[in-house]
């Protein structure tokens, strides 16, 4: 597996800002210069004491891009840019391209195809015509629906000598990005949003260590629906670099669990950890489960060993760890807010403690399938305030950017209780505002992330990592989360 190179792209409304822009780039191996995005593009403006490889592009508006001149006007830019020794220029398929490739017998040409729609039924029979249209370097973009559109993109470029690109755009295409070298791709992208998934190259190099990635890297990853905000690759990122540890966590967006199951089999993933609303399924895909997960029927952790997947629920030591070093649990009275996977982790967890557990939910009949299960009982909704001594919150309302809580305005908080509150974005919730303002001690959803994160961590490392660099790590990806 040949490691491959990292493109940032550069954007810029002026060529001054441009070159900027690109002389900036000190990480990037190839500079992917966007002369389409500047309102007076000059070929010879953008190479001139250029320090590094570049590739020169000038996309038309129909084809994705911003360049609105005439076509003479574009072709003229690209060819200026082969004439003044542009190491590549990109030029789409079937647009005008025919004569710079014979003109230049295909060197320096990257040839490239988008389709922002999803992956065309016909992606072989194109990849099969632009091969042999004598281009150095063929490119196909596509958007990824799924995280096997990264499987079919893949299989185009296994077998074949030419130089490829292959890129599933949009989150889901992630993998294509980060796992470039495993896709067969000579190079891949990151810059600011340029096209749909793309990501910054600090992203790629700081968190995904982008240059590390070998053929011996383990890759991990998060499963859910949705990923996009999950504090989780950056947590254990920097947990696998503090402990030196040679491997990748990524963001997995699927479509449904057996998109992701069918993924990892075949992207050879070494575990997953598993969020809302696969828990279930991952319990009912692994070939052996922990006792935990066979009580709740739950699954957040996965490891594949020896081409069998083993499951594990750390969801109940991680809510338990934070709430046993703040009170003392035997004979309380708790009152889980919610009927969903949470809950039905939390109840095990209470109830295994020795608490007096009720559920308070809107969903009734799904409440009652957990007490059922976990020798809980059904309170009201929402639960009168001197029910209870301890509070969670076990559904997701509150979380980013949502500014509500859970409970009633005006709701009556008893005095000493204490408020949990699963969410984790933002810190501080509404419930827990309000909790504190009435005088109840509160814990946030980060502690319990955390310690969740360290149990998964030990059983795919057999290594501990520090609550410190994954409490960090989380806290700096909340800051970033914020701002956009």
């Amino acid at each position: 597996m040949k490691p491959a190179k990292l493109c940032v792209t550069v954007t810029a409304n002026t060529m001054a800002e441009l070159r900027t822009r690109r002389d900036a780039a000190a990480d990037a191996d190839i500079v992917e210069l966007r002369l389409d995005t500047v309102s007076d593009p000059s070929a010879a403006g953008a190479l001139a004491d250029r320090t590094k490889p570049v590739i020169v592009t000038c996309r038309h508006k129909d084809e994705g891009g911003f360049f609105q001149g005439s076509e003479e006007e574009r072709r003229r830019i690209l060819s200026d840019a082969l004439t003044g020794g542009a190491e590549y220029v990109d030029v789409e398929w079937n647009r005008a391209c025919a004569d710079l490739i014979q003109d230049s017998r295909g060197q320096r040409i990257v040839l490239s195809h988008h389709d922002f729609t999803g992956v065309p039924r016909d992606l072989g029979e194109k990849a099969r015509a632009m091969l042999g249209s004598g281009a150095d370097v063929v490119k196909l973009s596509v958007m990824a629906n799924r995280l096997t559109d990264n499987l079919a993109l893949r299989d185009l470029g296994r077998g074949t000598a030419s130089q490829m690109v292959l890129v599933g755009m949009g989150l889901a295409g992630l993998p294509s990005r980060v796992l470039a070298s495993w896709m067969g791709s000579s190079w891949t992208y990151a810059g600011d949003g340029v096209a749909p998934g793309q990501v910054p190259s600090s992203q790629m190099l700081g968190q995904f260590r982008f240059h590390d990635i070998g053929p011996r890297t383990a890759v991990f990853g998060v499963a859910g629906k949705p990923v996009t905000h999950s504090v989780s690759p950056a947590m254990h990122n920097a947990a696998f670099a503090a402990a030196h540890f040679d491997a990748v966590y990524l963001p997995l967006a699927a479509a449904d669990f057996a998109d992701f199951s069918t993924f990892a089999t075949a992207a050879g993933l070494s575990g997953a950890s598993v969020t809302a609303p696969f828990k279930v399924s991952a319990f009912e895909f692994a070939d052996e489960c922990d006792p935990v997960s066979r009580r709740i029927q739950s699954v957040n952790t996965l490891r594949r060993q020896n081409n069998r997947w083993l499951g594990c629920n750390t969801d109940v030591t991680g809510f338990l760890a934070p709430l046993q070093s703040t009170m003392r649990l035997p004979g309380l009275r708790a009152t889980i807010l919610g009927a969903g996977g949470s809950a039905r982790s939390v109840s095990v967890a209470l109830t295994s403690a020795g608490v007096e557990v009720s559920l308070s939910a809107r969903r009734r009949a799904q409440a009652e399938a957990i007490a059922t299960l976990t020798g809980a009982t059904i309170a009201t909704w929402p639960p009168e305030p001197g029910s209870w001594d301890l509070l969670v919150n076990a559904t997701p309302v509150g979380t980013s950017p949502d500014g509500s809580s859970p409970l009633p305005e005006g709701y009556q908080f008893p005095d000493g209780g204490l408020v949990y509150d699963l969410v984790y974005n933002p810190p501080i919730t509404p419930l827990l505002r309000d909790a504190a303002d009435a005088g109840c001690r509160t814990i946030g959803g980060l502690d319990m992330l955390v310690a969740q994160a360290q149990a998964q961590f030990e059983w795919w490392t057999g290594g501990r990592s520090s609550d410190r660099v994954m409490r960090d790590a989380a806290m700096n990806q909340l800051h970033t989360l914020e701002k956009q």
